[in-house]
């Protein structure tokens, strides 16, 4: 078995994400802890009690989220000895990438809440909510092909740019409402269902430049050493443990395309036949499943996935 660790991105926080780790687990108190103290926030309070628009906020979502994926990890690691040098190569979806350099030694615990705060606000700074969008084309029909030339026709009137490839049939596109718009009427058209998305902002397009900017100023700054695995980053679906070219990609990757199935094709075209998905939800597990097939997908969320995962190593 070749194990890859993947970490989720936004869209999976929940109210009471993490708590039974919290309970069970000093280890994952502590995490918790640190990142409260780094933001100078009760953010374990929010994640625990809400209220949900709170956590929604992008600001707020994203360091919640990294911080239950870094609570399984260290708990992994102290409570069932289970290390993240078991695993070939590390993955995370959009902040998700965040998630995995912190559990991977690359980027401390508090320096990456903070930049995942300033990620967050920068995001929301860039484009006045309301003005851009993001969709998700879904369907038999729905690939990247599809999804690219939906997003050429909106393009007539604004910016629209396919921007997570996720698997087959889940492809999303963003930019200005009013192109995105234009190019879910054509993808109808193709053939595919479109779906507007809860956002606050169109992530990875390049109306993020501005948060581009902002976070290259962040990671200027801070501190990059090589992760204890390689991470397969969204820009390429390359690995890579070089901390130059991951202070690049963190750059890029904010208007940049999510390139997940392709990420995940490649470690499994390159020996990974067991994705462990480690923090809030299961979205990545069930993507897993359908990019690679013959692949094991294990979402670790609570003290007993935990314990089974660390048996069947």
């Amino acid at each position: 078995m070749t194990l890859a660790f993947l970490f989720p991105g936004q869209g999976s926080q929940a109210i009471g994400m993490g708590q039974e780790l919290a309970e069970a687990f000093a280890s994952a108190r502590e995490v918790f802890q640190e990142v409260d103290e780094a933001l100078k926030q009760k953010l374990s309070a929010l994640m625990k009690d809400g209220p949900e628009d709170q956590l929604t906020l992008t600001e707020n979502a994203q360091p919640a989220l990294m911080a239950v994926s870094v609570a399984v990890m260290r708990t992994l690691e102290t409570e069932f000895g289970v290390s993240l040098e078991k695993a070939a190569f590390v993955a995370g979806h959009s902040l998700g990438e965040y998630s995995a350099l912190a559990s991977a030694g690359a980027i401390s615990l508090p320096d990456t809440a903070r930049l995942l705060k300033l990620r967050g606000q920068a995001m929301q700074r860039a484009v006045p909510v309301g003005q851009g969008a993001m969709a998700s084309l879904i369907g038999p029909k729905a690939d990247v092909a599809l999804a690219e030339e939906a997003a050429k026709a909106g393009s007539a009137v604004g910016v629209c740019v396919v921007a997570n490839d996720n698997n087959a049939g889940n492809v999303v596109i963003s930019g200005d409402k009013p192109a995105v718009d234009a190019a879910i009427e054509k993808a109808k058209e193709l053939g595919a269902r479109a779906i507007l998305l809860n956002v606050s902002a169109p992530f990875h397009c390049p109306l993020m430049q501005p948060a581009a900017d902002e976070m290259a100023d962040a990671l200027a700054g801070a501190t990059i050493v090589s992760p204890r695995a390689p991470l397969v980053a969204n820009v390429t679906a390359q690995p890579t443990n070089d901390p130059e070219a991951i202070r690049r990609m963190l750059v890029e990757q904010v208007t940049g395309r999510v390139r997940w199935r392709e990420s995940v094709t490649w470690m499994a075209e390159n020996g990974v036949t067991r994705f462990a998905e480690a923090g809030a939800g299961k979205v990545l597990s069930g993507m897993a499943k359908r990019i690679a097939p013959d692949a094991e997908a294990t979402p670790l969320n609570g003290p007993a996935d935990l314990e089974a995962f660390a048996k069947s190593l």
